[in-house]
């Protein structure tokens, strides 16, 4: 008879050392006679052994000593230092004799950081080894592909060698993922947790490793997961066909963090006017985890050259933005010739968002994009077409504070910009404050209802503050520039009530004192000496106050049209909704003063000495004047064709339909008429709001001379209608596409352009892996049946703009264009658009662009052409998708005619 335990755990098994005195001897051979020795686990190792030999003391206090040495033979140790857990579908088989165990079919293992998956398993633990491989499934076919991960390193290659204790392993044919790059390798040999060699390998972008569209092929590698991969002879391979591409060694960097500084290889270019160049070479600065810096440059062997500076910043929870720095010296030509130039154009662009979780009670935002008025239209380095058609440059940075106290208090400071790029005309203020009071209503009781006159008295304090600059492209940021600043501040107390009256009119009242105070006055006088009127400047504080009355009246009337519950359109409901306004402002010629307009002096004119002030000049007319307001709506209950829905669809004839006109009552007949043009102006959608069509009409009473100057007399008293139609306008923009609705492209907006491509889309030479198509996003798999088999994905944008001049009976169109902008998926991986448009009145077709993109799995093709007008240019870029390997890409584009 024999015993024998055993542990799941893997735990061995070791005896108490025993003393060999004679009276050990003899207990061990009486439990040996009964067939079973005693054993003693090396857990009860520390426990105190009635056998062990201590110094004995007999009554005649002699010392007997054991003579017997200890045993010499340490207790093996466990092969293990942790806990193993083990699983499989079909069976763990368990063979100690051979100390292993088999797992098969969805055999699982893990072991502290290790976690091993695979179709067979086998772990002996008396080499500490595990391996790992596959099995066949019942066609033969090989399944269940061993997967090893441990820590952050996964590993799926067709066989594992793995040892616990020196943590060496020997990998055949390896997949393995390391941030964008996927890894295969034929032997992978594990030397350490942070070192793997490995013989012929192939590192790559694409999706699937295992038939890649491209890959770099090399014999021998060094791999430190996470950190880099160093290679021996490196050759670029595509489409299993090796290219001539090849380096004696190449090194790739794999770093975990989000971000790595490195060098940005510039692209080779050639231009008629400026010769031939490096463009966007530069080094990106990985500073921290939350912001970053892009350093690029261009170099054009005439001389010509450009700076960019990019950084993006994010805080989580806080804020986040960019900033870009833009700067270009543009030589066109050589120096001597007739065409040659020279200028420098510059653009900024700030954009900062705060998050409002940070602070609910204050908010900072900045969007800014100033600098060169001719930057979009002549940058070597920006194709901004829609950019160069926009006439406008706008920045604003505002920041805004709520005070919680009762009344509750508000204040603001705003920075804004805006450019005109046509005549290079700057507007800024630099900057505007605002405060303000809330509403407080003084004659409210303590139950807090607020009807009737009386009770409904409210008035507020507001303050406003402003440093306003107008200046040009020459002068700014010059000395000049602020000098001919206008400083101003304004306070205003609005104090208004409304009530109902008869019970279907809603009446309102309401006067408003103004205080302005200024800082530059002028002093208008003649120079006998210079024969001509001169103005000075009066620096100095000065200040002048109005104020205005104002009441207004007004209700709503429904109507409703009912053909019957079995007619299609089963009923129409208008809505009007009309208003009068009485408004007075008195005159205040106090602010008035004279001077003499030659050498007697006597012919005087009146100026006041606030003219071009910040907040204008005080009047010297009173106003008298009652406007009147009407709105429409039309709205109908259409049966709906869907028979399970018992109620009607309600469908928007007329969004709005509007009239206003007002009269003065102060109106001399000859350099005021009492009764200004009647304005009507409308709106409407269709197709499920796709379709938006807005009108607009001038219709002037009175009639005009032959010279065509108006005449205070009716047109209808002169021979003609009512109204005379002086200007009209319709537009019309239709979206539609059979693939839901079309992102906004917000790159081209961002750079000057539209939020639509009608303008074509801008496109950012300094990174063309970025789409064409607004914010496309890889559609996967190619399936070419799905392609013939459905229908072509496309989407449109059109405008059309039709404007009727009649001001002096001139009666024409002045304005009548159409501008269509298309994209489609030709086929799975290709997609084309056009931008382009006619204009009926000059005859001509308006800008046109075309735009062609190539989806080639890890790589991406794009081409775009523009054949006409002055902005004419092609450009043409194939590239590697991934970050990582930006640098590897061909661009090519035209020589700008700008």
């Amino acid at each position: 008879m024999t015993c024998q335990k055993t542990s799941h755990t893997f735990t061995k098994i070791a005896f108490k050392p025993l003393h060999t005195n004679l009276f050990n001897i003899v207990l061990l051979s009486f439990f040996l006679t009964l067939g079973c020795g005693k054993l003693y686990s090396q857990e009860i190792k520390s426990k105190k052994n009635p056998l062990s030999t201590e110094k004995q003391t007999d009554k005649s206090n002699t010392a007997v000593v054991d003579t017997i040495k200890l045993d010499t033979v340490r207790p093996t140790k466990t092969f293990l230092d942790g806990k193993v857990k083990y699983r499989a579908k079909d069976y763990a088989k368990i063979d100690q004799k051979k100390k292993r165990i088999t797992l098969y079919n969805e055999g699982e293992l893990y072991y502290k950081d290790v976690e091993l998956k695979s179709g067979i398993i086998v772990l002996d633990y008396e080499k500490d080894e595990v391996y790992a491989g596959r099995i066949k499934d019942s066609a033969g076919v090989l399944t269940q592909y061993p997967n090893f991960k441990q820590g952050a390193s996964e590993v799926q290659p067709d066989s594992i060698r793995f040892n616990f204790k020196t943590k060496k392993a020997l990998i055949f044919n390896s997949r393995t993922e390391q941030g964008e790059f996927k890894v295969k390798a034929a032997i992978t040999k594990k030397e350490n947790d942070s070192v793997y060699f490995l013989k012929d390998a192939r590192f790559t972008t694409s999706k699937d490793v295992d038939n890649p569209e491209y890959y770099f092929r090399t014999s021998k590698v060094k791999f430190i997961p996470g950190k880099k991969v160093i290679t021996g002879l490196t050759n670029m391979v595509i489409a299993d066909v090796p290219t001539p591409l090849a380096l004696p060694f190449a090194y790739f960097p794999m770093s975990q963090e989000k971000s790595v500084s490195g060098i940005i290889i510039p692209s080779y270019n050639d231009s008629n006017t400026r010769g031939f160049s490096l463009q966007n070479m530069g080094y990106y600065f990985a500073l921290s985890d939350n912001y970053d810096l892009t350093v690029l440059g261009d170099y054009y062997t005439n001389g010509s050259y450009a700076m960019r500076f990019e950084s993006a910043y994010a805080t989580r929870y806080k804020y986040r933005g960019n900033i870009n720095i833009r700067f270009e010296n543009l030589i066109n030509s050589e120096r001597g010739y007739p065409d040659y130039s020279k200028q420098n154009i510059y653009n900024i662009q700030w954009s900062h968002s705060k998050d409002t979780k940070s602070n609910p009670n204050s908010t900072f935002s900045a969007s800014v994009n100033l600098g060169s008025s001719k930057y979009f239209k002549q940058s070597i380095n920006q194709a901004n077409v829609g950019s160069n058609l926009n006439n406008t440059l706008s920045s604003s940075i505002s920041y805004n504070k709520t005070f919680n106290t009762i009344p509750q208090a508000r204040i603001s400071l705003t920075a804004t910009h805006s450019q005109n790029t046509q005549t290079e005309v700057i507007n800024m203020t630099l900057p505007t404050l605002q405060a303000s009071i809330d509403r407080v209503y003084p004659f409210v009781g303590k139950d807090g209802v607020k009807k009737g006159f009386i009770k409904n008295i409210n008035l507020q304090y507001n303050l406003s503050g402003k440093n306003n600059i107008v200046t040009t492209d020459s002068l700014f940021f010059k000395p000049q520039m602020f000098r001919d600043a206008q400083i101003g501040m304004q306070h205003s107390i609005p104090i208004s009530t409304n009530f109902k009256i008869f019970k279907y009119f809603s009446a309102g009242a309401s006067t408003n004192y103004q205080e302005t105070w200024v800082t530059k006055t002028i002093e208008k006088d003649y120079n006998s000496e210079l024969s001509k009127v001169e103005t000075k400047t009066i620096n100095g504080f000065d200040a002048f106050r109005t104020y205005n009355l104002s009441t207004n009246l007004g209700t709503t009337i429904y109507g409703t049209f009912n053909f019957g519950d079995d007619k299609k359109i089963q009923s129409i409901r208008h809505v009007m909704r009309p208003t009068v306004t009485y408004a007075y402002t008195p005159s205040f010629e106090k602010y008035y003063d004279t001077y003499a307009v030659d050498a007697s002096g006597r012919i005087t004119t009146e100026y006041t000495r606030f003219e071009g002030g910040v907040y204008g000049a005080p009047s010297k007319d009173n106003s008298n004047i009652v406007a009147f307001a009407l709105s429409n709506t039309f709205e109908a209950k259409v049966r709906d064709s869907d028979s399970t829905k018992t109620e009607p669809k309600k469908i928007m004839l007329l969004n709005n339909l509007n009239f206003s006109t007002s009269y003065n009552f102060n109106a001399n007949g000859k350099e005021t008429l009492a009764w200004q043009p009647v304005l009507v102006s409308g709106g409407t959608q269709f197709f499920e709001n796709k379709m938006n069509v807005n009108f607009g009409a001038t219709l002037d009473p009175y009639a005009i001379d032959n010279s065509g100057a108006k005449i205070n007399v009716y047109n209808i008293d002169n021979g003609g209608s009512l109204f005379r139609l002086t200007s009209a306008n319709v537009t019309l923009n239709y979206s539609f596409s059979n693939k839901g609705v079309k992102e906004e492209n917000k790159q081209s907006e961002r750079n000057g352009g539209r939020k639509d491509d009608l303008f074509g889309t801008n496109t950012d030479l300094n990174d063309s892996r970025n789409s064409q198509f607004a914010n496309e996003k890889d559609d996967g798999e190619d399936v070419i049946t799905e392609f013939f088999n459905s229908k072509i994905p496309w989407d449109m944008t059109m405008a059309y703009s039709l404007t009727y001049s009649n001001l002096n009976r001139e009666n024409k169109i002045t304005g009548n264009s159409i501008m269509i902008s298309a994209n489609m998926d030709i086929t799975p991986k290709w997609k084309g658009g056009v931008s382009t448009g006619y204009d009926f009145v000059q005859k001509g077709v308006t800008f046109t662009q075309f735009r062609f993109e190539r989806d080639l799995l890890s790589w991406r093709m794009a081409f775009n052409w523009s054949p006409l007008g002055t902005n004419s240019n092609w450009n043409f870029f194939i590239g590697i998708k991934s970050g990582v390997l930006s640098d590897i890409k061909w661009n090519k584009r035209s020589a700008s005619n700008r």
